[in-house]
């Protein structure tokens, strides 16, 4: 980070007084006075302002992905896949992934710099509803449709109640909607497993009441205010 942003961002002075200050020789790195005002403070660096250590407050940045397939949901991956990473390479923070979307899986993908804010996403006890699209083989009859709506077994798990709506039926398959609260390890895909119709296709379309929209696979765009403030008081 540039350090005159670095300084505001402190809220010691603006970008342009920080350059002043750096041009009266009042700002230290490491200890010694500052005499490059284009300087780039990493991390690790000291910064002294009139005597005073300061430290940049990370602007808070929440941004929702839409995940295509083949990527993984990690910072980074031992296997040198693909991560969610690669999307976001132009974002000018140090965002993580909040939770978790399958290798196979697509879709609505919140990222942010904001550990609280992850915590409360993920946390079990605020049962943000996570809504998919799902394509799934065969028939998804009348019964199926109120198995799963009512849970099912996904081996030693019975799921909550779930709301599930039949989109279309094709020929070999069904495309249909399903809403669960819970985070269980490919759930949805072990959910239709458990009443005979495997996933064939899969897309996180919402999160609470925010939808992915019209966005493009592998774009992302910044999350309102008032989207933040939702997620925030769930």
């Amino acid at each position: 980070m540039r350090i005159n942003k670095y300084i505001a961002q402190a809220g010691v002075a603006s970008r342009r007084k920080a350059d002043e200050l750096i041009a009266a020789g009042n700002v230290k790195v490491n200890g010694a006075v500052l005499r490059e005002p284009g300087y780039n403070v990493e991390d690790g660096d000291v910064v002294e302002v009139n005597g005073r250590r300061i430290e940049a407050e990370e602007k808070k940045v929440y941004i929702l992905l839409n995940k295509p397939l083949g990527y993984v949901t990690t910072v980074s991956d031992d296997k040198e896949r693909l991560t969610v990473m690669d999307l976001v390479q132009d974002v000018d923070a140090r965002i993580f992934p909040v939770g978790r979307l399958d290798y196979n899986t697509s879709g609505m993908l919140i990222m942010t710099n904001d550990g609280d804010f992850a915590y409360k996403l993920t946390h079990p006890k605020h049962e943000l509803t996570k809504t998919y699209r799902a394509r799934v083989a065969g028939v998804l009859s009348t019964e199926k449709v109120w198995k799963l709506r009512n849970g099912v077994d996904i081996g030693g798990f019975v799921t909550s109640k779930a709301r599930v709506d039949v989109v279309k039926g094709l020929p070999k398959s069904t495309i249909v909607d399903i809403t669960i609260h819970e985070g269980k390890n490919r759930q949805v895909r072990k959910m239709f497993k458990a009443v005979g119709n495997n996933v064939q296709e899969l897309e996180r379309i919402a999160i609470g009441d925010i939808r992915l929209g019209r966005l493009a696979e592998g774009h992302y765009r910044k999350l309102t205010r008032e989207e933040v403030e939702y997620l925030k008081n769930c």
